[in-house]
């Protein structure tokens, strides 16, 4: 014989483990110091120059 499942447990199950998931991103996302936050937007500030600095042309998305 198969199992009996409550549908309803099994639903706030999924949501709650769904709204955990979310919950992870956010803390990563909002959980961090200003300085941690100005340290990383400013590496990728210097990581994005460099790579344009790279490009033959002006004009990164023209493809001949």
């Amino acid at each position: 014989m198969t199992e009996i499942v409550n549908l309803r447990r099994l639903r706030k199950r999924r949501e709650r483990t769904d709204r955990a998931k979310v919950a992870e991103v956010n803390r990563a996302v909002f959980g961090r110091p200003k300085a941690e936050r100005q340290r990383s937007e400013k590496q990728t500030e210097l990581e994005t120059t460099r790579l344009a600095g790279h490009w033959l042309d002006d004009t990164p998305g023209d493809e001949r």
